[in-house]
């Protein structure tokens, strides 16, 4: 049942790449929005009220959480940080601080924006909510502790509806994905681990924008699973952009077993970006039943794995210059990564 009335949202972490897609959603549809973020980077928020705080201090989220219909909360340190103090202290102690914060203050509605991560490496796919989750590293364990949050605060008469999306993409998205364009950019190889015939599921940022808009119209709590409609397999989706890049670039494999252990040594010793995640699930299936978000929510999700990955290359390849002037101003998954070992693994594949 629809009966939640959104006059004023408030979107935590409303600067990050996420987050500002869903800001604009929200303005669309003629929400007032208030953002909550520590960021410090300078943004034409027009309109939009900004109250720049840390997720752990309860005296500035309650300020924030004061007067709002809905929270969409957002905010979380992501993989890319390798730092599981700061996995436990924003991704849990944060959220526990907006949930008693919101509380405290009498917001009707929360949408908690967890992950994918939760489930680690699924026995079976595809994955829907009734499947336990049983993360496979910090991120995704830090993640799921959210969820157990929410849910001691439904108990205690909070309305809060858990989105878990997809791994996230769309205009806008850097991080670990600059280096995949840039490396098409430049015409290097792409790997995939294995064959890359792994099913790997993504969501534009959009979409997953418009899921949470509709879990924030939704009276009573509940838990969605949110990914693409229509994907496949991981060197499809990147063959199919290679092809789109027309750079020279192509899509080759590597053994498993050897590519995980050099990723996981090389991220423990600093030389990589990446994150035990990534190594975790790059090379294995995963992917959501959407059928519950299609249903209860009314949604249904526009964009293809393949459509997201191209858009995302082409406003890359629109914005490089300005972007990499301003390396790491603003949120891991809005500002280019520096690729470390990377660079040189892309002369030898």
């Amino acid at each position: 049942m629809k009966n939640t009335i959104q006059n004023k949202a408030l979107i935590t972490g409303g600067l990050g790449f996420f987050g500002s897609a869903l800001v604009q959603r929200l303005q669309a549809s003629g929400v007032i929005c208030r953002i909550f973020d520590i960021s410090e980077n300078q943004e034409d928020l027009g309109s939009v009220e900004c109250i720049r705080g840390d997720v752990c201090d309860y005296d500035a989220i309650k300020r924030a959480c004061a007067g709002v219909d809905v929270i969409y909360h957002n905010i979380a340190e992501v993989p890319l940080a390798k730092n599981i103090s700061e996995f436990n202290r924003v991704n849990i102690d944060g959220t526990k601080n907006m949930l008693e914060a919101a509380l405290a203050c009498g917001v009707k509605k929360i949408v908690y924006t967890s992950s994918s991560a939760v489930f680690g490496v699924p026995a079976n796919n595809p994955v829907d909510e009734s499947v336990v989750p049983t993360p496979g590293e910090a991120y995704g364990a830090a993640k799921y502790e959210g969820e157990l949050l929410c849910n001691e605060y439904i108990k205690a008469g909070l309305d809060i509806t858990i989105v878990r999306p997809r791994t996230i993409i769309g205009h806008g998205r850097l991080g670990i994905f600059q280096v995949l364009f840039e490396w098409i950019r430049e015409g290097r190889n792409v790997p995939v681990l294995g064959d890359g015939s792994n099913i790997y599921q993504f969501v534009h940022s959009d979409d997953l924008a418009d899921a949470c808009i509709l879990a924030g119209e939704l009276a009573g709590s509940s838990t969605f699973n949110c990914g693409a409609e229509e994907f496949g397999s991981m060197r499809g989706v990147l063959e199919s952009l290679c092809e789109h890049a027309s750079t020279g670039s192509k899509v080759v494999s590597v053994p498993m077993g050897i590519a995980t252990f050099g990723m996981n040594i090389t991220s423990k010793l600093g030389l990589s970006p990446l994150g035990p995640y990534h190594s975790l699930m790059y090379g294995r299936s995963m992917y959501f039943d959407i059928s519950k978000a299609k249903s209860e929510l009314g949604w249904t999700p526009i964009y293809s794995n393949t459509e997201m990955f191209k858009q995302a290359y082409d406003w890359y390849l629109q914005n490089r210059n300005v972007l990499n002037e301003n390396l790491g101003s603003k949120s891991p998954h809005r500002s280019p990564v520096k690729q470390g070992i990377l660079g040189v693994v892309k002369w030898i594949i």
